[in-house]
């Protein structure tokens, strides 16, 4: 059913979306602590940089991002002095491509989670003298699961569905950057219909797949996936 090299974008795709969901929820937490937290007057600003991706056509994104990324760039000249080269076309840029793109999928279900949980089990956990990792790991952790595992689950397909910053960012190198909706493209460019339909059908059967488990496992918790802005 599936030729050697849809194989081949399938096996880089469920790659991409893991490494860069791991990152995401790494570096998404303590951005989602921040922002349902805090009173700052940047949280308006933060909440909107958050945001840009879903509004952003993602070809703006990627060519801004190709800018950064570049000999000249601020991130390119980062990597650089770190002797790693530049990024762009590489897979490690599709990460960081990604990581950017994905944001706001995981970083808005984990705010609306601690959003939730108010100021009291907090305040419980201060007066039983718990530090502030304890308080995390043992009071909002758990009661926030729910917003951790959509946040999950959302930024990891949103990551699979890609398309128009992966090419711009990576362009089209097999086993290297071409992740499977590039795939779909170059067989609709080969007038290859047949192989096209295949793999886009298993797109369509995983994405109804998430968001059925997403609204099944939301209406047994009573989760909120995702609001626009602060």
């Amino acid at each position: 059913m599936f030729s050697e090299a849809d194989l081949s974008a399938i096996w880089l795709t469920l790659k991409l979306a893991t490494i860069v969901t791991i990152l995401l929820m790494i570096i998404g937490t303590p951005i989602a602590w921040w922002l349902a937290r805090t009173h700052s007057p940047f949280k308006g600003v933060i909440s909107t940089l958050v945001a840009l991706p879903l509004v952003l056509p993602p070809t703006v994104l990627g060519f801004y991002l190709l800018l950064a990324m570049g000999p000249n760039g601020f991130i390119g000249q980062f990597t650089q002095a770190l002797g790693l080269g530049t990024l762009p076309f590489t897979f490690w840029g599709l990460v960081v491509a990604s990581i950017f793109y994905s944001m706001p999928f995981v970083v808005q279900p984990i705010q609306n989670a601690i959003e939730s949980l108010g100021k009291r089990p907090l305040e419980a956990a201060a007066t039983l003298r718990a530090g502030p990792w304890d308080s995390f790991f043992n009071v909002v952790l758990p009661l926030a699961k729910p917003g951790f595992i959509t946040a999950a689950i959302l930024g990891f397909a949103h990551t699979v569905g890609e398309f128009g910053v992966i090419l711009m960012i990576g362009g089209n190198i097999p086993d290297e950057t071409r992740v499977v909706s590039v795939q779909i493209y170059d067989h609709v460019e080969a007038l290859d219909y047949a192989q096209a339909h295949v793999l886009s059908l298993s797109m369509i059967a995983f994405a109804f797949i998430v968001l059925f488990s997403l609204y099944w496992f939301q209406g047994k918790r009573g989760v909120k996936v995702m609001k626009l802005g602060g």
